[in-house]
């Protein structure tokens, strides 16, 4: 994950959001709306008769759900709220009003009402999990690496194992990221300037295109 603001401590000082967004998710998406784009121009300039109609309300259809779901997904996490932009709707939590952050196989926000908002921004990756209870277990055990009849001896192993030891237990990336979310929730749910109410936003200009796309789709497909 990627997060762009300061790294610091949190405290009153901090006057930007933090951005949080997925790197993997912003990659492929560039790639799928780069083909997406080869092959429906390649058909709106190539096509004969329905062909480029076709395309057309295809690329309606696909371009702003790919967005939606790969480009369009960021938690803003500033001094008084929680911003959520998620693939279909914009939700808007101040602080007061966050009940828990909840991490397993998805990351989730709950709101004071008992409402579980998705950080599709935020996805978990198991692997990744996987990797750091790993490092950790392997840091605990002090670090040695097999060798020769598969006999444990101290090595370069062990050198890096109690560095890692060193830095208290192994975290995710993503795992992280739910923490730092947590320890600003933390420092400023009680502030007078964090309280308000919940706020979900449709996102019409994601939808509206999208839905366009597929009745124009639909519509040739029937007429065909």
């Amino acid at each position: 994950m990627s997060a762009a603001g300061p790294s610091g401590t949190i405290g009153p000082m901090t006057t930007k959001d933090r951005i949080y967004r997925s790197p993997a998710a912003i990659a492929g998406g560039a790639l799928l709306l780069a083909i997406t784009a080869w092959l429906g121009i390649d058909a709106l300039v190539q096509g004969s008769g329905r062909v480029p109609w076709l395309a057309l309300a295809a690329m309606i259809l696909v371009i702003p759900l790919v967005v939606a779901f790969t480009l369009r997904p960021a938690v803003f996490a500033g001094q008084d709220r929680l911003r959520v932009r998620n693939p279909f709707r914009v939700i808007v939590l101040p602080w007061s009003q966050v009940a828990a952050f909840r991490s397993s196989y998805s990351n989730e926000v709950v709101a004071a009402s008992g409402t579980k908002f998705q950080l599709w921004a935020i996805p978990v990756s198991l692997r990744a999990r996987k990797k750091a209870a790993r490092r950790t277990a392997r840091a605990e055990s002090g670090g040695r690496t097999r060798g020769m009849g598969g006999l444990g001896f101290p090595g370069a192993g062990s050198t890096a194992a109690a560095a890692d030891a060193a830095d208290g237990p192994l975290r995710a990336e993503t795992d992280k990221v739910m923490d730092e979310l947590r320890e600003l929730w933390e420092a400023r749910e009680k502030a007078e300037s964090a309280q308000g109410e919940v706020s979900v936003r449709w996102a019409y200009e994601v939808l509206a295109p999208a839905l366009a796309g597929a009745v124009l789709l639909a519509i040739l497909i029937a007429t065909g």
